[in-house]
């Protein structure tokens, strides 16, 4: 079983729909500081069940909906979707 994908919509830094896309082997994300690196590893532990909102890094769960910004209105939802891929043949995974 591997991550396939993740896909965020009105999550944190994430205001419009975005997904994230996972091949085989090694994946890294890079940055500059604010750029929404730590918020996809926060996705990943939202959508996994995560109740804490310290476990998110925020002070209150409204805090993983997209608070806005000076170009962009606050949104009202979060959505996550994480896509998981189960696919085996002859013990190695299949696209």
């Amino acid at each position: 079983m591997y991550l396939k994908s993740l896909e965020l919509h009105g999550f944190k830094s994430f205001p419009e729909k975005t997904v994230l896309r996972f091949d085989h082997g090694s994946t890294i994300i890079v940055g500059p500081n604010g750029s929404g690196k730590s918020n996809i590893s926060d996705a990943i532990r939202w959508v996994l069940g995560e109740t804490s909102a310290k476990g998110v890094r925020g002070s209150k769960m409204e805090d993983v909906i997209f608070a806005g910004a000076a170009s962009r209105r606050a949104m009202t939802t979060a959505e996550v979707s994480l896509i998981l891929d189960n696919t085996e043949e002859e013990g190695k995974l299949v696209d």
